[in-house]
């Protein structure tokens, strides 16, 4: 097994970048590292707004602030560090050393998230999960902005970067929904004192030592099983740039038309998803009133939803292009995504408690989290595209500085996500220690009123973003060829073998 999975790692030819398939292995194994991040969001995402509100005693609004403090002092060092991963020099290539140094960091701050000291006032409370969650994001980016970088380098085909990142997604969000799952079923579980499990302090301090450790252990795998690979891609010669060149260099490759609105309208649509997932838990809870075996069948049911992204988005985008596809998976996502709230609103729905309920949104989970994979997925391998793109207008390669964008949209999930869901709650006067069914039903219906217009809002915006991407598998393929004329006339710096 070693020995097939070191001859699949074994570099290709720069002439069959292009076009050669990348062996599963290295799919595998580059994708495993994603698990550190899915763990992350799905944390963020879907238990520390309710952790720090219903367990800790945070007001939503404070959480909300202290995770958008953190994704704004993010945002800032995203580029730093895509444009320092580029141009870095050493034995270990240009992004390995960075993705090695985030491991121990990484697993030992998101440890400390969930056991917050006891007795501190909400001030220093507030202060805390501020500084954590800056230490969280600040050395996930280390792994995570070099660590998408890598796509590019590793493949030029314009369809096997979806495949490729098919499998990031799907580790992401399997890895997630993994610990999600154990984490319901056997730490989030009622005992004497707490008779709803999702309010059990005890079982998000399991829940923490768990998710740093399989963080640490994944990020260290990926980075090693990927290693020899990435050191075939030979990078530009170095040079000597003052701060100002640099800076300039930076907005000249973030000013690609395509990449803009790309960008943009993943974060819309980021957002939409990130609002989704902090509310997801109050819906589940308060509003359709499910039980932690329940949420734990919800869970297990979302596993069909990544590997439905794992095996369709790739031969979909082969088929119908990725802008095409990712316009329609929008559509699909926000509509599937409202139909049972809004249904419900309008007093459509079975009533709580009743089996039928339960089985719809069910399957309603499965269809939407299925495009919302896809779509992300389809977002980074456009991404992923615009390297070469850029590379054509500018001269330089610049992957990092790219997929700094890509992991600043990924993070707006947890971050305008948790704001922007807490401040729903804030708004409709949500109460603190709830308790489901006695929720008075106004609120709750206030609820659903207010989410609905926010994410039609967000999935609009991001749609109309989206149409200012123009690159096409026929324009990729013309700007490879290009590139590889004038490498061969001018001797340029690019991917050897």
């Amino acid at each position: 097994m070693a020995q097939a999975i070191e001859s699949s790692l074994a570099p290709v030819s720069a002439a069959n970048r292009s076009r050669a398939a990348l062996p599963i292995p290295l799919k595998l194994l580059y994708g495993l590292g994603s698990v550190a991040f899915g763990i992350k969001d799905n944390g963020f995402s879907y238990l520390l707004l309710l952790f720090y509100n219903q367990v800790v005693g945070l007001s939503a609004p404070l959480v909300g602030l202290a995770i958008m403090l953190a994704m704004v002092c993010d945002a800032c060092l995203d580029p730093i560090v895509g444009q320092v991963s580029d141009t870095w020099r050493s034995r270990l290539g240009r992004r390995h050393p960075f993705m090695y140094a985030a491991a121990l960091p990484v697993a030992l701050s998101y440890l400390a998230l969930w056991n917050p000291p006891q007795g501190w006032s909400t001030g220093g409370l507030f202060a805390y999960l501020v500084v954590i969650a800056i230490i969280i994001r600040t050395f996930l980016t280390f792994y995570e902005v070099p660590s998408s970088a890598l796509a590019a380098e590793l493949t030029q085909g314009y369809d096997e970067r979806t495949a490729l990142m098919s499998y990031r997604y799907f580790f992401a969000w399997v890895g997630g929904l993994f610990l999600y799952l154990i984490t319901f079923t056997f730490f989030l579980v009622p005992d004497a004192t707490h008779k709803t499990g999702q309010t059990n302090p005890l079982g998000f301090a399991r829940y923490g030592a768990v998710a740093a450790s399989l963080m640490f252990i994944t990020i260290l795998i990926s980075a090693l099983g990927t290693q020899r690979r990435a050191l075939a891609f030979v990078p530009p010669p170095r040079e000597r740039k003052s701060l100002g060149a640099t800076l300039k260099e930076m907005a000249e490759t973030w000013s690609n038309r395509s990449f803009l609105f790309l960008t943009l309208s993943g974060l819309m649509t980021s957002m939409a998803v990130g609002v989704s997932s902090s509310m997801n838990i109050y819906f589940n809870t308060f509003y359709w009133e499910f039980t932690s075996h329940q949420f734990s069948l919800l869970i297990a049911g979302v596993f069909a939803s990544a590997f439905i992204a794992l095996f369709a988005v790739a031969p979909l985008a082969r088929r119908f292009g990725k802008r095409p596809l990712a316009v329609s998976l929008v559509i699909a996502a926000v509509s599937t995504g409202l139909a049972p709230i809004l249904a419900r609103a309008a007093g459509l729905m079975p009533p709580n408690h009743s089996a039928i309920l339960f089985d719809i949104i069910f399957v309603q989970s499965i269809i939407t989290v299925a495009l919302n994979i896809a779509g992300a997925t389809l977002i980074t391998s456009m991404i992923a595209d615009v390297v070469e793109d850029g590379e054509l207008k500018t001269g330089r390669r610049s992957e990092g500085l790219y997929f700094s964008a890509s992991s600043l949209v990924a993070k707006a999930v947890s971050g305008v996500g948790i704001f922007a869901a807490s401040l729903i709650l804030a708004l409709i006067h949500f109460p603190a220690g709830a308790r489901a069914g006695n929720v008075p039903e106004p609120i709750l219906r206030h609820m659903a009123l207010v989410y609905a217009p926010c994410q039609i809002a967000l999935y609009a915006v991001g749609l109309l973003l989206l149409m200012g991407y123009t690159i096409t598998r026929e324009s990729h393929a013309e700007t490879l060829a290009t590139l590889a004329a004038r490498r061969e006339t001018l001797k340029e710096p690019g991917v050897a073998a």
